[in-house]
């Protein structure tokens, strides 16, 4: 199910009569500085899994050159 112009035009215009339009440009910046911190947390996230994945491989390997 995708979002069409129409479905899009009614939601924006739902928005605007609830927080009114001085309010919009302060909802924008929060949202994109929302989003962009969660693209972090997700990249940091994955380099994360990343990193402790390796860890574990050198974990192995030195316990298969000990024995």
């Amino acid at each position: 199910m995708r979002i069409g112009t129409n479905e899009l035009l009614i939601i924006l215009v739902v928005v605007l009569l609830i927080f009114g339009p001085k309010n919009l440009p302060k909802l924008g910046k929060m949202f994109g500085k929302t989003m962009s911190n969660f693209k972090k947390g997700m990249d940091e996230t994955e380099d994360d899994d990343d990193s402790s994945d390796k860890k574990e491989e050198k974990k192995d390997e030195k316990k298969d050159d000990e024995e």
